[in-house]
């Protein structure tokens, strides 16, 4: 695992009227600080990558659908640079991933249907100077391939 990362495993608690999932509490390991919290959608087959950011962390989740998440260590100083994971997080694997600041990510959704993630960072936006810092999905610059691994 990428220096940094963490996951936590997300217990859905059904009843008659629904269902309710905790994603990330005060007390637990991933929790940093409070920044903003955000939905995002991905329609089916989309890929939204590679980013990093400089002071921000992130906690990932996907509430609906199935996305692939990537992650890519480039930090010089770091014991696993060079390493890339990949999570598959959703529907099928409810999950939380703490994504650290200067790690590229992105991801594809592999569901039939839109995929919405919440993220809760550790930092407001800031609209005049986002911390946001991108390559193209295909850059030669991570070593990961989109495809499908069949096998």
């Amino acid at each position: 695992m990428i220096e940094g990362v963490t996951t936590k495993k997300l217990s859905v608690i059904p009843d008659e009227r629904g269902r309710l999932m905790e994603i990330l509490r005060v007390d637990d390991d991933q929790f940093e600080r409070f920044g903003q919290v955000y939905m995002t959608t991905t329609y089916p087959g989309v890929i939204k990558a590679w980013h990093y950011h400089k002071l921000q962390d992130d906690n990932v989740t996907v509430v609906k659908g199935m996305l692939k998440l990537v992650l890519f260590d480039d930090r010089k100083d770091s014991p696993t640079c060079g390493e890339v994971n990949e999570f598959f997080l959703g529907d099928h694997k409810p999950l939380l991933v703490h994504i650290p600041h200067h790690v590229y990510h992105g991801w594809k959704c592999i569901s039939e249907t839109e995929a919405i993630a919440v993220n809760c960072v550790t930092e407001a936006y800031n609209y005049k100077l986002p911390d946001e810092h991108r390559l193209d999905f295909d850059s030669p610059d991570v070593p990961y391939d989109w495809g499908i691994k069949m096998g």
